[in-house]
């Protein structure tokens, strides 16, 4: 049997080829899966693209080795164990379900298409997509039937359709008829959850009970509004919780809507023969691994293989598989929360011309600065993000003394973080902004934090009253010990710690600088510092130039170099799901989420790391005081000695005039 499937495999590799192009889009019920397979396979393959796709699939091939080895070594008595484990974890989930509130979710059909469609009539019934021969934004219901979709490079798209009519994209255009959509929400729940551009979620418990209508009363005219206002058509779904009706609102698309009514049965008979590839959070990596290590195809199936599920995955993360397997999600409305982050990005043919990657930087910072002065936010943390021809992707973040909202400072800042990558070939950039002027009003401040200004207050204080102690006679001494910021002459040296996460999964900065003065008694200076608590220059390592405390002073920004996203994936987020910094759980499939998580880590670590900078420069300081009266100590008690030794050459002052006057 093996044997057959292998040489089936040689003979159609195309079918062990998984791709995202699958046919799980609205539209593309119909679609030849094998053949999109083929084609995409025989247009990607020898590409960096294919080759980027091959590592993954090797990744996820081992991922599903790992589990089914773990899963053949659980003995009877362990699959005993863990089905009890299972069973009273789902009695437990099952108390939770709350059938009382009614949630719509609204989804606008083909989005960018639609309204590129309104704007140009003639591109009506034909095949159609948003973008160009790099990549696809979106594509109408006519491309969908050749197994065209979003997020497939343009090649492929024509291959598969060559009708196929490509549209630039036009993003102010699609902001305006969003803005739209939201004022016909707005109607129906004032706190709606707006998920992307295209699509929200609506509690409409309180309009159904007010009016006395049903929810698919509601449906219907929330639809018939925002095709009156907008002139374009949307999808909608009912159910008790978000997670279904995210699911309802895809089964009659496009132009559609399904109720999943308020009754237990109703949803669990609806669940079962769900396949799992339609919930949110469950996308290709986690279909296969389900799939092909422990043979989980639908929702029901999470339940009937609960035991393995609790025994291969982690707490989070089987509760999870178990909720979507008994039908359960979100139904409260989440508390009003701070933006953390604002962002965009383009994608575009691999390129090394560095005035076109200088073109597009400019236009998103044009577009990201639109967006911020919307919202009437500034911030101070700039990332920005790197998807190199080879599909590599890299995050370079900067954190600056001052807030930024203009297109001119995000471009600025921006450029100098592009310039220190060239030469590369790019096929995406994105920027992003966060740590907001608004979490300084809304949020208490640190004590402990402390700026620049007030470094460097205190560190003349200090050298204040260091030059004022009293009987100290080598003036030259103090000087050359102390930390002079404004010296030219400067010996970089750093805290380094090696690993960024801890054993308790706690960030912490890669380094502290701090810069201390050329000094020809260092090595006097370095005894003195071991007996000093806290301290410790055996760690201290020297770097090149560029990286000492200059660049603040000059007003320079602290520049914090990311490692790669797939680095931050697999370290960020326990078993892809749960956060390992803070514990929340959020399903790869939540990306725009999952980044503005990301990006309040990296603004609190950057604030941390300037805070902790700040305080070990204090400490510095402080510390070379004391080993600045410890060596004058010293130098009082060599006199001491010495005055001592010659006591009996000299006679003491006192003793002389004692003598003088009674000689007199």
């Amino acid at each position: 049997m093996e044997e057959s499937e292998t040489a089936m495999d040689s003979a159609r590799p195309w079918q062990s080829y998984h791709t995202v192009y699958t046919n799980a889009k609205a539209g593309m019920d119909g679609v030849d899966k094998e053949k999109v397979q083929r084609i995409v396979y025989e247009m990607s393959r020898g590409s960096k693209y294919f080759e980027n796709e091959e590592r993954k699939e090797a990744f996820i091939r081992q991922k599903v080795e790992n589990l089914r080895t773990q899963s053949a070594k659980l003995t009877a008595a362990d699959i005993s164990h863990f089905q009890k484990v299972a069973d009273k974890r789902i009695l437990e989930l099952e108390a939770t379900r709350d059938l009382s509130r009614v949630w719509l979710h609204v989804d606008m059909d083909a989005f960018y298409a639609a309204v590129e469609t309104l704007s140009n009539p003639s591109l009506k019934g034909k095949p159609m997509a948003v973008g160009g021969m790099s990549m696809i934004s979106t594509a109408n219901y006519e491309a969908r039937k050749f197994g065209v979709r979003a997020a497939m490079p343009g090649f492929i798209a024509r291959k598969l359709c060559p009708e196929l009519i490509f549209v630039p994209t036009d993003f102010r255009k699609y902001t305006h008829y969003s803005d739209l959509t939201r004022k016909v929400f707005h109607r129906y729940d004032q706190n709606f959850m707006a998920a992307s551009l295209d699509e929200a979620y609506l509690d409409i418990t309180e309009v159904c009970k007010q009016r006395a209508i049903t929810s698919g009363e509601v449906a219907e005219e929330l639809r018939a509004s925002v095709y009156e206002e907008t002139g374009l058509t949307c999808s909608a779904g009912v159910a008790p919780n978000r997670l279904l009706a995210k699911v309802c609102s895809d089964i009659n698309k496009p132009n559609g809507q399904f109720v999943l009514p308020n009754n237990r049965m109703a949803v669990v008979t609806f669940v079962s023969s769900l396949p799992i590839r339609k919930i949110g959070g469950i996308g290709k990596v986690t279909e296969h691994i389900l799939r092909d290590a422990i043979g989980i195809h639908t929702c029901e199936q999470m339940l009937q293989k609960g035991s393995f599920i609790c025994a291969l995955f982690s707490q989070s993360t089987a509760e999870f598989f178990l909720s979507v397997g008994l039908g359960l999600g979100k139904t409260d409305h989440p508390q009003a929360r701070l933006r953390k982050s604002i962002s965009n990005e383009r994608t575009f043919s691999a390129t090394e011309d560095e005035a076109h990657l200088y073109k597009i930087l400019a236009d998103l910072a044009e577009m990201l600065s639109a967006d911020m002065q919307k919202e009437g936010l500034c911030g101070r943390t700039l990332t920005l993000k790197l998807k190199t021809a080879s599909f590599e992707v890299r995050t370079r973040a900067m954190t600056l003394q001052k807030y930024i909202s203009s297109s001119e400072d995000i471009l600025k800042h921006a450029s100098k973080l592009l310039k220190a990558e060239l030469p590369i070939s790019l096929r995406l950039i994105g920027l992003r902004v966060s740590q907001f002027n608004e979490d300084k009003f809304l949020a208490p401040s640190d004590p402990t934090q402390k700026t620049i200004t007030n470094f460097i207050a205190s560190a003349d204080a200090i050298r204040n009253s260091s030059s004022v102690l009293p009987d100290v006679t080598d003036h030259t001494l103090v000087s050359d010990i102390e930390t002079d910021l404004s010296d030219d002459r400067r010996q970089t040296c750093i805290y380094d710690f090696r690993d960024r996460f801890d054993a308790n999964h706690s960030f912490d900065a890669d380094q502290y600088s701090c810069t201390i003065r050329e000094n020809p008694d260092l090595d006097q200076v370095h005894s003195l510092v071991k007996e000093v608590p806290g301290s410790d220059l055996s760690s201290f390592q020297g770097r090149g130039k560029g990286s000492s405390l200059e660049n603040v002073n000059n007003g320079s920004n602290h520049l914090e170099e990311e490692q790669s996203n797939s680095y931050l994936e697999e370290k960020l987020w326990l078993n892809d799901y749960k956060c390992a910094l803070c514990g929340i759980e959020l399903p790869p499939s939540f990306v725009e989420e999952r980044q503005e998580h990301a990006d309040f880590h990296l603004a609190e670590k950057l604030q941390k790391e300037e805070s902790s900078t700040d305080l070990r420069l204090r400490t510095s300081m402080l510390s070379q005081s004391r080993i600045q009266k410890e060596l004058i100590t010293r130098r009082r008690k060599s006199k001491k000695q010495k005055l001592s030794q010659k006591e009996g050459r000299y006679i003491p002052i006192d003793s002389f005039f004692s003598k003088c006057s009674r000689s007199s």
